[in-house]
């Protein structure tokens, strides 16, 4: 969740560090801090945002060409200038930075208190820090060996970054977990939680793996596991571009984002669906087309927005393949004693690829036999790594923490993945599949004209603002849609909202239904139209606020609803990937009516990579 970023080589560090700090603060703006050698350790950390420390460095020795920086989401520890990284080991001599959980620090920690060291932090880390101090000293000082030894003991995720003071000119960093990517330049390196800080230097990383410590040096890089073997490093090409990661003149993130879904969703289709020449092209898939289509069941694991992507996917893997699905929190299901069955399918979504819960759940998904398909956006992720094959959404980095353009690319990418699969089992007709096929490829530009409501929809936002509460309702396969659109709003807003299923409403949710209450209908064309004219009219009997995504040629709804937004038509399998857009949008002017922060909303960070 946290932020980490380090650099070694001939620049001067702190602006480089910064700069990586301000790119990284969507993974958590607690507080921050930065650790620099010039002759010793000069340490600087403040709560709040990478600006706070800014402006706390003013005037202070930021001068040095090795350092760490940190943006932490707090664990253990509230947020606060002592409890941010990074940390002192007891001497001043090495300084530490972390993301991730010691589970099992307490007993470190007891270890440590009977060889009466203290404690200035409430964290998980700074024990950790001061357990390799401790092995340091007694195995003749020397912090690789140090660090080798601790993490054998560790229970739980880290990545951690160390720098010691009588070797300036060096980096000891390590993972199991939790992310990390390291840059190479000329006699320089550049270490990250992902590549955000690093493009702008250079396009060469590599992507550490579980287990592994890394020795990092202006002009070497050395990888070794916790066995003290070298391991080959595997260089690769960043495919990501600068302007990807900037504001590029829009107001926030979340905004710039929700409006590049025309180009993402393309981008996801593009080289792989040919609505034309009528063929899907996911060589991810083709490889294990024979097992997918014999699976005894498909298991989707994710978490957040990625399992209402999961649940939409449940919808047209069922109706058009006609296998099994079961959709699964990743959270649950690893602790769960889950029956998994040789042969059985498990589709893994998440959009960092390194969400915590999700890699943990594939592991013991592997180990009893299924076979795992990756659908991630990060390439080079964990998720990516593991799985036996999988599908990029190609949606680009998303900065904003509540997701969006992320989701739409696993719904693109889950529905061209389902088409497939049926085209090949013949369990939909040729005509069905040239149909969905035309008609997923016309979503880019539906969503364009989408967009263009944008103005509409923020004075629906003006006028929704002050509500307490909001439900959200839909059916079939815009169910999960309603459940997206409500935890959007929750995200930014802070508004309570829920997600039903329509006809659920009656057995519970209309209790909550007065004229103060927003109620906000997925009412485009499909299979149940007529029943959700039905509930609208009930929640109008209520006096309801009624708010209603419809399409064009809809004459009944606009004259029950509040308000309308109203979006061109499409297939009910294709709709729901057209049908969240208004929604971000209404969830995201809603939150800036009521000035709160989008793209960083309170508590929340936006890559889970700790349980």
């Amino acid at each position: 969740m946290c932020g980490i970023v380090g650099y070694v080589g001939p620049r001067q560090a702190y602006p480089v560090i910064i700069k990586g700090l301000q790119r990284l603060e969507y993974r958590g703006y607690d507080s921050a801090g930065i650790a620099i050698i010039n002759g010793k350790i000069n340490l600087y950390k403040k709560q709040g945002k990478v600006a706070d420390l800014e402006e706390f460095v003013i005037g202070k020795n930021v001068q040095g060409h090795t350092a760490i920086g940190h943006t932490r989401w707090a664990t253990h520890g509230e947020p606060s200038d002592r409890n941010a990284h990074p940390h002192l080991s007891r001497s001043g001599e090495i300084a530490m930075i972390h993301n991730g959980i010691i589970e099992n620090y307490i007993s470190l920690k007891e270890e440590l208190t009977n060889k009466g060291y203290t404690f200035k932090s409430d964290t998980d880390t700074e024990v950790l820090l001061n357990f390799i101090e401790d092995i340091y000293i007694n195995n003749g000082g020397n912090l690789e060996e140090a660090v080798r030894i601790a993490l054998k003991r560790v229970v739980g995720a880290y990545c951690i970054l160390l720098i010691e003071q009588k070797n300036p000119e060096t980096i000891i960093a390590a993972r199991k977990g939790s992310p990390l990517v390291i840059g190479i330049g000329k006699n320089e390196h550049f270490l990250a939680s992902d590549a955000s800080p690093i493009i702008e230097y250079t396009k060469e990383v590599v992507y550490v793996n579980d287990y592994e410590i890394a020795i990092v040096r202006p002009d070497e890089l050395t990888l070794k596991n916790l066995g003290n073997e070298k391991q080959t490093p595997f260089i690769t090409e960043l495919d990501l571009e600068l302007d990807a990661i900037e504001k590029s003149g829009y107001d926030h993130f979340m905004l710039k984002e929700i409006f590049e879904q025309p180009k993402t969703i393309f981008d996801c289709l593009r080289g792989r669906l040919n609505a034309e020449k009528g063929y899907i092209n996911l060589s991810g898939v083709e490889k294990y087309l024979d097992e997918i289509s014999n699976a005894p069941r498909i298991i989707i694991i994710a978490c957040g927005t990625s399992w209402h992507a999961g649940l939409v996917a449940e919808y047209i893997i069922e109706e058009t393949c006609r296998i099994p699905v079961e959709v699964e929190y990743a959270s649950e299901f690893r602790y769960r004693n889950p029956i998994v069955n040789k042969g059985d399918m498990m589709i893994a979504i998440s959009q960092s690829g390194e969400t915590a819960d999700t890699i943990v759940a594939i592991e013991k998904a592997k180990e009893q036999g299924a076979i795992i398909m990756g659908i991630v956006n990060v390439v080079g992720s964990s998720i990516a790594r593991i799985s036996h094959t999988g599908v990029y959404t190609h949606a680009g980095p998303e900065i904003g923490v509540a997701s969006t353009k992320a989701f739409t690319g696993q719904l693109a990418a889950l529905m061209m993945i389902a088409f497939k699969i049926a085209f090949y089992k013949q369990t939909i007709s040729e005509e069905r599949y040239l149909h969905l096929c035309n008609e997923l490829s016309l979503v880019p530009e539906k969503a364009e004209i989408i967009l263009q409501q944008n103005d509409s929809i923020r004075l629906i936002a003006e006028a929704l603002k002050d509500s307490s509460n909001a439900l959200f309702l839909g059916r079939g396969y815009n169910f999960p849609i309603a459940l997206e659109g409500a935890l959007k709003l929750k995200e930014i807003s802070y508004i309570h909202a829920e997600g039903y299923p329509a006809a659920e409403m009656k057995h519970g949710p209309i209790a909550l239904v007065d004229e103060n209450l927003p109620v906000v209908f997925i009412a485009t064309k499909d299979v149940y139209h007529e029943k959700i004219i039905s509930n609208i009219q009930e929640i109008k009997a209520r006096k309801g606020k009624v708010i209603a995504v419809i399409n064009e040629n809809d004459t009944v709804t606009p004259k029950l609803a509040d308000h309308v937004i109203v979006i061109p038509e499409a297939d009910e399998i294709i709709a729901p990937i057209l049908n969240v857009i208004p929604l971000q949008l209404l969830s995201y002017h809603i939150g800036i009516a009521r000035g709160c922060n989008v793209d960083m909303p309170r508590n929340l960070a936006k890559s889970v990579t700790v349980e």
